[in-house]
């Protein structure tokens, strides 16, 4: 699902499940800088049902089919939406289907939308998140509260936990002033940047980011256990540093050996 901005205020931009927030505010997944946008001026939730447009209390004026929004509504294909001086409109991408041989030569005019490949997504290896995954295509924050654009139910998790937004290169991660901390491969950070296999760890939460076609080498382990064949290789190296102090006692035993016998 995605909107579009027919007068240019903004590129189409694509929804993630979840909330999306809408407005003025750096940490929104779109921005709008208008005037008379609202730092949250309002959201959209897009469930496993459906989509629907909800302006928060302080929000800005809605409209939807210049229908005016004073809570919640629901979104379908093609609906106009004022966001105060903005229009958009949403629309529902569809992945392209097969096409068959009987079909092959059927056209009904209308011009299919290929679904964008997320550039980074987030693995939940731990928890709540086990083996949940959740594309980031915008500024997403992630915490325990309902409105969050990644809503984790866990007690550890604070209600606004962090912040983390796509960049060329990776994902920028910035704390966002939480009780049990954010970690970078177990390296607590208050601003940090993650790139494609590292862990994202919020206090007791984890996830492993993943580019799109990285497979990943090894079965993600407990935070801060060793793997097992980071173990052998250690062993390995010990062993090998013995038997090269042996060797080198065995020769210098060999030519004192030989001096004598002189």
């Amino acid at each position: 699902m995605k909107l579009v901005f027919p007068n240019g205020e903004h590129s189409q931009a694509l929804l993630n499940p979840g909330a999306n927030r809408i407005g003025s505010s750096p940490d929104a997944v779109i921005m709008l800088t208008q005037p008379g946008i609202l730092p949250q001026h309002c959201v959209i939730h897009i469930t496993a049902t459906g989509a629907n447009l909800q302006v928060p209390a302080g929000g800005g004026s809605v409209s939807v089919n210049n229908k005016p929004v004073t809570d919640l509504m629901s979104l379908r294909s093609g609906d106009s939406i004022q966001i105060g001086p903005v229009q958009a409109k949403f629309a529902v991408v569809e992945a392209a289907r097969s096409i068959s041989a009987d079909s092959a030569d059927e056209d009904s005019g209308a011009t299919r939308v290929r679904m964008a490949v997320p550039k980074y997504v987030l693995r939940g290896v731990s928890g709540a998140v086990f083996s949940k995954v959740f594309p980031i295509t915008g500024p997403t924050v992630i915490g325990r509260a309902a409105e969050c654009d990644i809503s984790v139910p866990a007690d550890e998790m604070s209600r606004r936990h962090a912040l983390i937004k796509p960049t060329p290169d990776g994902l920028s991660v910035e704390d966002l002033g939480s009780s049990n901390g954010t970690y970078i491969n177990n390296k607590r950070v208050q601003h940090g940047f993650l790139n494609p296999g590292d862990e994202l760890r919020l206090d007791a939460v984890r996830f492993i980011l993943v580019a799109p076609g990285m497979e990943m080498a090894t079965q993600q382990l407990p935070s801060g256990a060793k793997a097992p064949a980071a173990r052998g290789a250690v062993g390995s190296t010990n062993h090998m540093k013995w038997a090269m102090i042996m060797l080198v006692a065995a020769v210098m035993i060999m030519m004192v050996v030989l001096l004598l016998r002189k």
